[in-house]
């Protein structure tokens, strides 16, 4: 990409960026639909999780992405995986947990778990255009 003009990288990644706004924001609207569709809003707990999920990765990783991809001798990018993965695992879990206990219906949990898809597409596509990042500058 060394031989595209300033300007047209930049539009480049103002487009980027507005697709992951889309995303965000499917995300958010699939959350809601699946609370408010249905007249149930314990499903909201999921929105916990997702708040809890890049924590790790903001305190712990920095900007370094990607140590999380490959072998770190770092404790502390262990514990970023750890985290990041166990707040994943409750992004599903709760939806799935509510389920069973017959708190919400397949409606709500088949919202519940396309927004959590929409919103892991929106965390790789960021992780993905920051690393394809070739490191000019925008302004």
């Amino acid at each position: 990409m060394g031989d595209i003009p300033g300007y047209v990288r930049s539009c480049l990644d103002t487009g980027k960026l507005a697709f992951l706004a889309i995303l965000v924001s499917g995300g958010i609207t699939l959350q809601v639909l699946a609370c408010a569709l249905y007249d149930n809003w314990w499903p909201m707990l999921t929105a916990i999780m997702y708040v809890i999920l890049p924590m790790p990765l903001m305190f712990f990783a920095g900007s370094d992405t990607s140590a999380l991809i490959s072998e770190s001798e770092s404790g502390w990018v262990d514990v970023v995986k750890f985290l990041t993965g166990a707040s994943a695992v409750g992004s599903i879990a709760i939806p799935a947990i509510l389920k069973h206990a017959n708190v919400i219906g397949w409606g709500a949990l088949s919202l519940q778990l396309s927004s959590y898809l929409v919103f892991i597409i929106a965390m790789v596509c960021f992780v993905r255009m920051d690393d394809n990042h070739d490191g000019y500058n925008v302004f």
